[in-house]
């Protein structure tokens, strides 16, 4: 019986000081008081790294550039090449220089011609002329025009001629030096032709002049001796 009871007095004893430890109740906060009521934050979520598995049988992640470097890249299309055909460009006029050589060549070889042959260069100068109105052209046609010569004109055309290139062609040009050479030439000997003419004209004259007065004298001797001769004969016919 004792032994019961002293059960029973043990296990209110370790009640009582069971409960003597539990913890003070909290009254839960209002929710619509901030000091006392918060909402907490959500935990990050952890991400998982480049370099560590997710899982046991998982395989490491690659990143972007690597992914697309590993997969294959199309091959762009190939274009078909465009040709372009291009007119060849137009030959450049020959050098001044060139020019003057062949013109001086062109004019040696007329000094050699025969006036038929002359003609058919005039001939064919006046045609590249007309196509071609160049310093070239006016020198060569007016050098033909100082050779053939078929009428008084052809030195003043050859003149003329020279005198366009004077005026066209650049102060320094060798053509230009040319021509003026051969206008001076031309035009002495014009003036040594015009010089030898008026010279002619005046020989002409005095011959006309002495003629004129030996048919006077003629004249004057007819009539004096005629006088003469008939008093002569009428003085006879008196005795």
């Amino acid at each position: 019986m004792k032994r019961r009871a002293t059960c029973a007095l043990a296990a209110l004893v370790m009640l009582v000081v069971g409960c003597a430890s539990l913890p003070t109740p909290v009254m839960p906060a209002d929710e619509y008081d901030p000091e006392t009521y918060m909402i907490p934050d959500p935990a990050p979520m952890s991400e998982p790294s480049a370099l560590e598995p997710l899982g046991p049988n998982a395989k490491p992640a690659q990143s972007g550039a690597a992914t697309a470097a590993t997969q294959p890249q199309a091959a762009p299309a190939a274009t078909p090449p465009v040709i372009v055909v291009a007119p060849p460009p137009p030959s450049p006029p020959p050098a001044e220089d060139e020019q003057m050589i062949v013109l001086l060549a062109d004019l040696q070889r007329f000094g050699t011609m025969q006036n038929d042959e002359l003609k058919r260069e005039l001939a064919a100068a006046t045609q590249s002329f007309a196509r071609q109105r160049t310093d070239v052209n006016r020198v060569r046609l007016a050098v033909l025009y100082t050779l053939v010569r078929t009428s008084p004109q052809d030195d003043q055309r050859a003149l003329q001629l020279f005198e366009n290139v004077a005026k066209s062609a650049p102060a320094a040009s060798p053509i230009r030096h040319l021509a003026a050479v051969l206008q001076a030439q031309v035009s002495e000997r014009q003036r040594a032709v015009h010089d030898e003419q008026q010279k002619a004209d005046a020989a002409i004259q005095k011959l006309e002049a002495l003629r004129a007065m030996e048919r006077s004298l003629l004249r004057d001797r007819v009539r004096s001796g005629g006088g003469g001769g008939g008093a002569a004969g009428a003085g006879g016919s008196g005795r």
